[in-house]
């Protein structure tokens, strides 16, 4: 054989592979596919390739594993067992920036599944790696790099931990400072990641500095991006008076109400979201929101969606209104209660009507006035209807329960009452005929000093 013959060999093997990798790659794009990939053994027939001579074949190989590991969690389970992780992380750290984007997707797809699988992608020493490759001049790199970090940190706070250990926060903060939408985006995605879990993973975001960049971004004209740095604004502003505080001085309001009117849904959603956590801490905070119209737009905001958009927006008033009197009358004034009226009796999902049921409670308990005006909106009757129908979810059973009973305790508008004499069952009634004892029969209920020098109340 000739010289020529003999490379016509390798040549033709060299073109096999490819064309193998190539099209188990392209097969992996489809569901319908991937069981027949599994039983046929792709798995140990794609790990070799990783280590090919040709880095197309490697950079290939790689991403036909991630789309197989992306699938479900057996296959990423496989990819563990198989021993390809170190393999990968090796490669990661050597490879071309091709290579490091393939790599860096597969660590991605095992690792989203479970806490179980990114804790094995931790125990084989990719989050240095990944860490690294945040520093790489490539943006599609620090893209692929920075994803992983955030799945990995999403499922609780001892990988979150584990990220942060890894000096990921600081090079992250600096990814949501470079020119490209997409990477911003993802490092807004993992810090949201990293601070939900508790005050101390929030505190270490916030100290790198990113509550300041974040807050700039709030008027991107990208919807993704606006999503992401509003989740992200959102989990560290839960935790903590403190924390939420530093969020607030950021000088988010107003500008945080414009996204009330974006046309994304979960735009929408996640600034309510972020509204919602400020509010709950202090009524000083929640003073803050009604100072900057934030009261109105939310309420507007629920007028002009549905269903789980939704939610975010109902709890924020119920937070408002439940810190005082006062908070409570700008939520009604505001027209809060026939909009919480309407969700209450149009939403079909039970967990978004105890919401609005929760909310209506905090309204209304508070004063004669207070509750006057969420009876008169008709609402008492449909929170006696959801509280007694056997269709309703235990948890709207108890918070319709709850919210007749905080309303009825302070209502004095008998109009609103007298269906009650009818239809309420003892537990509801013995309330209802109270206030009416009250009402018509203010003589019968004398005020008496007991010996203690208390003031008592006795019928």
């Amino acid at each position: 054989m000739s010289q020529r013959q003999v490379l016509q060999v390798f040549e033709q093997y060299q073109k096999a592979r490819t064309q193998f990798v190539q099209m188990v790659a392209e097969l992996a794009t489809r569901p319908q596919n991937i069981e027949t990939l599994q039983n046929a053994g792709v798995m140990s027939l794609l790990r070799p390739l990783l280590l090919d001579v040709v880095p197309t074949i490697q950079q290939t190989a790689a991403l036909a594993l991630g789309r197989l590991a992306n699938y479900n969690d057996d296959l990423a389970e496989a990819v563990v067992k198989g021993d390809i992780l170190p393999q990968l992380v090796y490669s990661l750290a050597e490879q071309n920036r091709f290579y490091k984007k393939a790599a860096a997707f597969v660590l991605r797809a095992v690792g989203k599944h479970s806490p179980q699988l990114a804790q094995a992608i931790v125990d084989c020493g990719a989050l240095d790696t990944l860490v690294i490759c945040l520093e790489d001049f490539d943006p599609g790199v620090k893209e692929a790099a920075a994803w992983a970090l955030g799945y990995i940190a999403r499922h609780n706070a001892e990988l979150s931990q584990a990220v942060v250990d890894a000096g990921a926060v600081p090079l992250l903060v600096l990814c949501i400072q470079e020119p490209e939408i997409a990477l911003k985006r993802i490092a807004a995605s993992a810090l949201s990641d990293i601070s939900k879990h508790s005050p101390e993973l929030a505190q270490t975001v916030v100290d790198a500095g990113a509550i300041a960049h974040l807050a700039q971004m709030i008027l991107n004209p990208d919807s993704k991006l606006k999503r992401q740095v509003l989740s992200a604004l959102s989990q560290i502003a839960k935790h903590s008076v403190d924390l939420a505080e530093m969020v607030v001085e950021a000088e988010i309001f107003p500008v945080v109400l414009t996204c009330l009117k974006d046309k994304d849904e979960y735009v929408k959603k996640n600034a309510s979201t972020l509204i919602r956590e400020i509010a709950k801490h202090t009524p000083e905070l929640s003073q803050l929101i009604v100072n900057a119209g934030g009261v109105a737009a939310v309420i507007d905001c629920i007028g002009s969606c549905k269903g789980n958009i939704r939610l975010p927006g109902i709890m924020m008033l119920g937070y408002v209104a439940a810190h005082s009197e006062n908070l409570a009358m700008a939520v009604i004034i505001s027209k809060g209660v026939p909009q919480l009226s309407v969700c209450l009796s149009e939403e079909p999902e039970d967990h978004i009507k105890a919401a609005a049921a929760w909310a209506l409670g905090q309204i209304g308990r508070h004063t004669p006035e207070h509750a006057r005006a969420v009876a008169v909106t008709n609402t008492l009757p449909v929170l006696l209807s959801l509280y007694m129908s056997t269709e309703s979810s235990e948890d709207l059973q108890v918070k319709s329960k709850k919210a007749i009973k905080n309303i009825l305790q302070k209502c004095t508008y008998l109009p609103a009452l007298e269906p009650f004499l009818y239809d309420a069952p003892p537990n509801i009634l013995k309330h209802v005929v109270g206030q009416f004892s009250k009402v018509l029969f203010p003589w019968i209920f004398r005020y008496t000093s007991a010996e203690s020098g208390q003031l008592s109340t006795t019928y």
